[in-house]
């Protein structure tokens, strides 16, 4: 069976979520094999096993991880020449989208991105027009590279070997172009990541201002969830761009979503409508949002959020 590559998409150390989902899409595919850039492979083997890694390929030079995509490119190109590989999967981010492009122009070979799901053959199905739409398109030459939306596959453990393979590839003049002279970490609070959490509880227009905000971070604590936000809200400034949840934004699909004082419009609705339970609270009957979800609550959020906050709260 072939093999397909999967670059993982770590910090630190820690595997990210995104990469459980490509390892479980890689599977039906052909052989999982983990590509890991720069240090810390030690503690992530277990993870990568977990969940399907029939091998992993460890370049643990430093110097992959001081300049910026090129690198990895590179690594991906040697190895796809090297192990014959079936194909490629990175994370459809702001960095996998560009390698993605980049390994596609290098091997002369078709690139697929903002993937939601992945058929036998590499068919890639995408929704597009907020949703309304869904396509599917197929690499035609080369080897398929394919970056994948986060939150669209759902990780299934399936135990692997993960046998560790140590690679190295001599980088070129061009890929030294552009170093890294600066990490900055952004600081992380007690909540969990927007992209990864299980419960996310995101606010809209109708909150009416960045004050307003508490009732949707105060019923998010209670759940442990994430905080998100729609568009109008984010761009009216009463919450950070970096929590917009939405086609110009991020794509969700947690266990539970819960919108608040949103209208559901469709670009919205691109970003959250894969989560596998959807609840409601708008004081619009009328609103696009109830078409779409399994629970709605027609009322004031600033009386439903209260309530709901303080009856989770008494069942701890």
């Amino acid at each position: 069976m072939a093999e397909v590559l999967v670059l993982v998409d770590h910090v630190d150390g820690e595997v990210k979520k995104v990469t459980l989902e490509l390892l479980t899409a890689a599977r039906r595919l052909g052989e999982p094999a983990a590509v890991w850039v720069g240090p810390g492979v030690e503690g992530a083997k277990d993870k990568l096993a977990e969940y399907g890694a029939a091998k992993v390929y460890v370049a643990a030079d430093e110097e992959l991880t001081s300049y910026v995509v090129a690198p990895k490119v590179e690594l991906l190109a040697q190895l796809v020449a090297d192990k014959s590989a079936a194909g490629v999967l990175v994370a459809a981010t702001g960095e996998g989208k560009e390698i993605a492009g980049r390994l596609a122009v290098r091997l002369d070979s078709g690139v697929l991105t903002d993937v939601v799901d992945l058929a036998d053959g590499f068919v890639g199905e995408h929704s597009i027009f907020g949703g309304a739409v869904i396509a599917h398109a197929k690499v035609k030459r080369g080897t398929p590279i394919v970056a994948v939306r986060p939150n669209s596959v759902a990780p299934e453990a399936a135990p692997a070997a993960a046998a560790e393979e140590q690679v190295s590839v001599t980088l070129s003049d061009a890929a030294k172009a552009a170093r890294v002279v600066e990490k900055v970490v952004q600081e992380k609070g007690e909540r969990p990541d927007l992209t990864e959490a299980a419960v996310v509880v995101s606010g809209g227009r109708g909150v009416g201002g960045a004050d307003n905000f508490k009732v949707i971070e105060d019923l998010a604590d209670s759940l442990g969830a994430a905080v998100g936000a729609s568009r109008a809200a984010t761009d009216a400034g009463w919450y950070p761009h970096q929590f917009q949840v939405g086609q110009t934004g991020k794509t969700v699909s947690p266990q539970l979503y819960i919108a608040v004082g949103i209208s559901g419009a469709i670009q919205h609705r691109a970003g959250m409508q894969t989560s596998k339970t959807i609840v409601a609270i708008n004081k619009d009957p009328e609103a696009p949002i109830f078409e779409l979800v399994d629970f709605g609550v027609v009322g004031d959020l600033f009386q439903v959020a209260p309530q709901l906050t303080e009856e989770i709260t008494k069942r701890k």
